[in-house]
């Protein structure tokens, strides 16, 4: 079969390369994809971005694809399997009435508070004055939160009133229509994944994800640093009331309101220091980096997941396989990031037969065939090992030698579980 994915991140790259590990798939096309998925063999990267709907579904009907996977949010908040599905094109993703999960935090609160899944006590503003007002009287620490899309940066966990105040004011300053802003809840975060065809869950890995700039994170928040999987936090036993209490309750939640919720939910939790896992945020697509650390561990040819969750089947589908090792992925970005930063520099490195998978995120070639960066997180380098330590030995020795000017990496990731 072919396959058509959507987006240029690292997450698409991995998609594309973990896609074409299987006997089923002899071609990936990617719209628009980076200088990664340009020179992954069998991949071709298409010219259209990933809101030109039409152009997607005039390359998905000339290449013949079995299906569409959309890795960014952003066009399945726009409508992106509505628009294919009204040309028999099947897509793995939600509805745009499903992706309101992650587009509307104070949807997604409003359906978790229906339901009764464990999640912070918040309230959804539309003007500074009363939200401030709000944080005054709660006090802090309190989080503030963007109530639309963000890119995984419209969060601030204030640690006084003033700076919640601020962080509100920013947000209305900079056109956010509503403001959610919700208690601090106390524990350690995990990512889990899980893939579902709107009646059936079936978790991935679970992962922890690095957000902050900083080493020991600190400094301001980012699209993610590095990850690694599975994330200890979560046993097998505690995955599977994760699967129980918040991920088979929010699908069941869906389809009572008439949501075919098809494709990746992605809970963000928090564990508490009493084990309980609360829900921070939901995300309706694969996570970035986590996907670069989940799938290299994922056995279980992808695309017969996909399918089966198209074909409503999923519950008919063996257990997932995985490695028994462990992954660690490194994020390399560009200097300034998450601030501004600057494109266009060369990079080198990435073509050697590192004991490492390096996956692009903000890359592209140009017409001499030179790479280039074109983003701010550039490069996801994921190590594999019987441990964590060697898990990170790897990503570690092969990032190093990967050069581009103003290239920058924490050195910690990983470092709850390494020794």
């Amino acid at each position: 079969m072919n396959v058509l994915v959507v987006g240029s991140g690292g997450r698409e790259h991995t998609l594309a390369w973990k896609l074409l590990q299987s006997p089923n798939v002899e071609n990936v096309f990617c719209v628009p994809g980076n200088g990664g998925t340009a020179l992954l063999p069998h991949c071709q990267n298409l010219p259209a971005t990933e809101e030109d709907f039409s152009k997607i579904g005039q390359y998905a009907k000339e290449k013949a694809v079995a299906f569409v996977i959309v890795g960014p949010e952003l066009p399945l908040a726009k409508g992106i399997r509505d628009f294919l599905e009204q040309q028999n094109i099947p897509v793995f993703g939600p509805t745009e009435t499903g992706a309101q999960i992650e587009a509307s935090k104070w949807w997604a609160k409003a359906l978790m508070q229906d339901v009764g899944i464990p999640t912070a006590v918040g309230e959804t503003f539309t003007d500074a004055e009363t939200a401030k007002a709000y944080v005054t009287q709660q006090g802090a620490p309190i989080v503030v939160k963007a109530d639309g899309l963000a890119a995984g940066k419209g969060v601030t966990v204030a640690e006084t009133v003033e700076s919640a105040h601020t962080a509100i004011e920013g947000l209305f300053a900079a056109d956010t229509e509503q403001v959610v802003v919700e208690e601090c809840l106390v524990g350690e975060e995990v990512s889990v994944l899980a893939l579902t065809d709107g009646i059936t869950v079936r978790p991935l890995l679970p992962a922890q994800d690095h957000k902050r700039i900083g080493e020991g994170d600190t400094g301001g928040n980012t699209g993610g640093m590095g990850a690694y999987a599975p994330a200890p936090l979560l046993s097998a036993e505690r995955l599977a009331q994760v699967t129980e209490t918040i991920l088979q309750p929010t699908v069941d939640a869906l389809r009572d309101r008439a949501i075919d919720y098809q494709g990746v939910l992605y809970a963000g939790l928090i564990v508490t220091p009493e084990g309980d896992s609360k829900v921070l945020e939901f995300n309706c697509r694969f996570g970035d980096p986590e996907t670069q650390a989940i799938l290299p561990l994922l056995e279980t040819p992808l695309d017969e997941v996909i399918m089966a969750c198209l074909e409503k089947r999923l519950h008919e589908l063996p257990p997932l396989k995985w490695s028994s090792q462990k992954a660690l992925c490194v994020v390399a970005a560009s200097q300034g990031y998450p601030g501004s930063y600057e494109k266009g520099k060369e990079i080198t490195g990435t073509t050697q037969d590192w004991d490492a998978f390096v996956f692009h995120a903000g890359t592209r070639l140009d017409a001499e065939g030179h790479l280039l960066t074109s983003g701010g997180r550039v490069l996801g380098v994921t190590g594999l090992g019987d441990d964590f330590d060697q898990a990170a030995e790897k990503a570690y020795s092969a990032i190093a030698q990967i050069k581009f000017s103003g290239c920058y990496y924490r050195s910690d990731i990983g470092y709850r579980v390494r020794s």
